[in-house]
């Protein structure tokens, strides 16, 4: 158990997208064997990652209902909650927020990212989650939110505002620490400029296929100046564990970039089954490996799967084979560097 500014984490921490029905609608039977493997297996606290935009809260209110069935303490788990997704009625066809993502959903969601918005998103989460409340909370996508308007300048000071509410939250003693969440890491970098944050989650960024010189450079930073680092995504998003998508968008194998993706993956597998290695642990180890880094989380839609995910960080991979994917071509010299 890694401790950092009083914050617990364990080595894995479990995603809880697939409880919002990404890309499949998952029976409440099989969020509920979910929910129970994970809690059973993992080290204490358990920590559970879970965001509005998730199945516009449905992810929330799945997990709340799981732990209140498996009657688990409060005290057992902590929830992370990414702010800035707002539950609203369904008026169209499909949801708006993120069409063909998420499946069979009775509600949408709008991005409210602000002083009052953040908190309003803050007491719906808690009013979903009902028993259980968050006690990690953050800006979720806030590259998102920057990247949707003209007017950056104003957007960056609602993001900031966001922060003055969630650190409000922090001195009250109703959350135990503030982050952010985001998949361009640049947007972290510019945050932690500004906000003391005491963990931050980067996601689709640091993984075995993708892992660029400068955000090495500022993970190590960040460790250096005590910011807690959660890894997500590191399989982008499913695809390097056999999934059809690269974070979160479908490849066509028939252009140049899903072609070489595929290609990168084949020859990734077949070295993996030569060493008898199991990708997914590749994928785990690389990302733990980054500097700072004190968990990855992880996400499934499998029952059968927790556990053996929760055990991933155990396996040991050689470095004879960190060499031989850098001469591969499969990661590059930055890469073969952070996990030496």
């Amino acid at each position: 158990m890694s401790q950092h500014n009083q914050i617990q984490i364990p080595p894995v921490i479990l995603g809880t997208s697939g409880l919002g029905n990404l890309y499949v609608a998952l029976p409440y039977e099989v969020k509920l064997e979910i929910v129970r493997q994970f809690v059973q297996h993992s080290q204490k606290p358990a920590v559970l990652d879970s965001a509005g935009k998730y199945g516009a809260g449905l992810a929330l209110e799945s997990l709340g209902k799981c732990l209140a069935d498996l009657k688990v303490s409060p005290n057992d788990v902590i929830i992370s909650n990414k702010l800035g997704w707002l539950r609203t009625p369904l008026v169209t066809p499909e949801p708006t927020f993120e069409p063909g993502v998420w499946i069979d959903l009775q509600f949408d969601a709008v991005q409210k990212i602000s002083y009052d918005g953040i908190l309003e998103c803050y007491h719906q989460g808690n009013e979903l989650l009902g028993n259980y409340e968050a006690q990690f909370v953050s800006v979720h996508d806030p590259d998102e939110y920057l990247a949707a308007s003209a007017d950056k300048a104003k957007r960056y000071e609602d993001i900031l505002g966001a922060y003055d509410a969630l650190l409000e939250l922090k001195s009250a003693g109703k959350v135990k620490s503030v982050g952010v969440g985001a998949k361009d890491w640049h947007s972290i970098q510019r945050i932690t400029n500004d906000v003391k944050l005491d963990w931050v989650m980067i996601a689709n960024s640091m993984t075995v296929h993708s892992h660029p010189a400068n955000l090495l450079e500022f993970m190590r930073k960040l460790n250096d100046q005590g910011t807690a680092i959660i890894n997500s995504a590191v399989f982008n998003g499913g695809f390097l564990t056999g999934g059809d998508y690269y974070n979160y968008h479908l490849i066509d194998k028939e252009t140049t970039e899903g072609n070489a993706l595929y290609n990168w993956r084949k020859r990734f597998y077949e070295l993996c089954k030569q060493h008898q290695l199991e990708p997914a642990a590749v994928c785990v180890q690389f990302g733990l490996a980054a500097p700072g880094v004190k968990s990855v989380a992880l996400s499934t839609s499998n029952p059968k799967r927790v556990e053996h995910n929760l055990q991933l960080f155990n396996t040991n991979v050689p470095t004879e084979f960190w060499t031989l994917l850098r001469e591969e071509k499969l990661i590059t010299q930055e890469g073969f560097n952070l996990v030496n």
